[in-house]
């Protein structure tokens, strides 16, 4: 996968119903969703110096993280993803995991991983067994999201973020997650070689600047 360009903006919720009733009259809404929301839930790993934490914190240039995600309840499709960052370009590589592998994974039995034949899967077990990259909270929200197929353009909205307070317990759709706190909502642009004006002038929004806000770090707070 080529990397992309993102952005990040944090928002009121005013801003998103403005965003909201702008991008619908100039994208579509993601056919993948249920009218193009998702509920989304994530649980990220971490090593036990937080260096994924810290690195996000610090704005380190050069950063990645791992995931594992499913979406509006439905464990039969779980993804691991690596996300990385570097100069302000984003690549993200994924690889399906059944529920089975994701609740062996959780409860520590990692002998499936070396000979699963997925490189990224095998990436994973290397940085557990280096690295102590461990299961660190999970991550709960809803998501709006608008395609625009001229620079392969995505834009979401992002809100209702909750955490699990420092809870692993990810296939449990039971699982209690709680509101993180005064948390904005998140408006993220992702696109190829070049963002159409069009979607350029649908996002702007006076007194609004460029983020570096994460999800996964303003629920680190509460665990």
């Amino acid at each position: 996968m080529k990397p992309r360009h993102e952005w990040k903006h944090e928002i009121t919720a005013a801003d998103r119903l403005v965003l909201s009733a702008r991008l619908f009259a100039v994208a579509r809404r993601d056919r993948h969703g249920q009218n193009g929301r998702y509920e989304i839930r994530s649980l990220y790993f971490d090593d036990p110096k937080d260096t994924a934490l810290r690195e996000k914190i610090n704005g380190v240039a050069r950063r990645e993280k791992f995931r594992i995600r499913y979406y509006n309840g439905d464990t039969s499709f779980i993804c691991l993803e690596k996300k990385s960052k570097w100069d302000g370009l984003c690549e993200k590589r994924s690889v399906l995991l059944s529920a089975q592998e994701v609740q062996s994974l959780l409860e520590g039995d990692l002998g499936w991983m070396p000979n699963s034949g997925r490189p990224l899967i095998q990436e994973l077990y290397w940085k557990i067994k280096t690295a102590g990259l461990r299961p660190k909270t999970i991550v709960d929200y809803t998501r709006d999201a608008y395609i625009f197929p001229a620079g392969n353009v995505r834009v979401t909205l992002d809100f209702n973020i909750r955490t699990g307070l420092g809870s692993t317990d990810f296939l449990n759709p039971s699982c209690i997650t709680v509101p993180a706190g005064d948390v904005p909502a998140i408006l993220e642009v992702k696109w190829d070689e070049f963002l159409p004006s069009v979607i350029r002038d649908a996002v702007q929004l006076p007194g609004r600047h460029t983020s570096a806000f994460s999800k996964y770090a303003a629920c680190r707070i509460y665990g």
